[in-house]
């Protein structure tokens, strides 16, 4: 292979691909662009069949009369919008605690010693009551229970109250997530730590938890695209969010436009951080080579 000496002594090669190998890469360039072609085009013509079906319905002009008006549309978007933005607070500040309440909790069921039997029993048990009861009923008991009993110096707001249910729901989720990474690393890791000095806290916050959380990230993400969406149910307990403005709007005349803003502003929230948690999925190994990029 020529080869000569360049400034600072470093090494410039002259190196070309052969014709065999512009060949291959020609080649795949062909491929990759006929790819692409014949996923538009299949794209294309299934959204074409999906549309002609649907508009050759007779209730048709009805349905796009009541759904899908686009000046009522823009007269909701404002309301609608305001709403979300409650939305989003809410599921900001949930999405802190759960991480804070699951992470405490993965942590209690995997202490080793018969004196932390007690603390393991608790969080086997929250974790199996909320994860068994339906997250619309703890809202339901939590929003117009706790309210009920009057409690002194316990606030009475819906909104707080709906979200302390996502928290106890959605917490007892994220720590089996957390768990399971937690126990997924190998007890060899501990044994080193250990053999190295580290205490028993050392060696879960410098060498298991951190290798646990990187392990869990796709799943955790996946629970919080989850929990943007359920964010929306505060609305049973008449809290002003996104679906319970569209509510309010669709009342004045009966047009469900502004459900259908709601959903599109939900899904807009929502493409983002699942598409993140496909690009660290990716990263991680999830997803293996049998499928597409989407």
């Amino acid at each position: 292979m020529p080869h000569h000496a360049g400034r600072a002594g470093t090494v410039v090669t002259d190196w070309q691909p052969s014709a065999l190998q512009l060949e291959r890469i020609a080649y795949r360039q062909r491929r990759a662009r006929r790819s692409t072609l014949i996923a538009v085009v299949s794209s294309v013509v299934l959204l074409a069949l999906v549309a002609i079906g649907i508009g050759s319905t007779p209730g048709w002009p009805r349905v796009r009369a009541t759904f899908f008006d686009p000046q009522r549309a823009w007269e909701a978007l404002p309301v609608v919008a305001e709403g979300l933005w409650l939305n989003i607070r809410v599921m900001l500040i949930c999405a802190v605690l759960i991480v804070v309440i699951g992470m405490g909790l993965a942590i209690l069921r995997t202490l080793r010693g018969p004196i932390f039997f007690p603390l393991r029993v608790f969080a086997a048990a929250y974790t199996d009551v909320f994860r068994g009861l339906p997250l619309l009923l703890v809202i339901f008991l939590l929003g117009f229970g706790v309210p009920a009993l009057r409690l002194q110096g316990v606030p009475n707001a819906a909104v707080v109250w709906g979200g302390a249910a996502l928290v106890l729901t959605y917490s007892s989720y994220v720590a089996e997530v957390f768990r399971a990474g937690i126990e997924s690393v190998h007890p060899s890791q501990r044994a080193a730590a250990r053999s190295l000095g580290l205490s028993y806290r050392q060696t879960l916050r410098f060498v298991v938890l951190p290798q646990a959380v990187r392990r869990v990230m796709p799943p955790l993400l996946n629970d919080f695209v989850s929990l943007q969406k359920d964010s929306g149910l505060i609305a049973v307990l008449g809290v002003i969010d996104a679906i319970r403005a569209a509510q309010l709007e669709t009342a004045i005349d009966f047009n469900f436009t502004p459900y259908v803003v709601a959903g599109l502003l939900f899904v807009a929230l929502t493409i983002p951080l699942t598409r993140l948690t496909d690009y660290v999925a990716r990263r991680q190994g999830w997803y293996g080579g049998g499928g597409g990029p989407v």
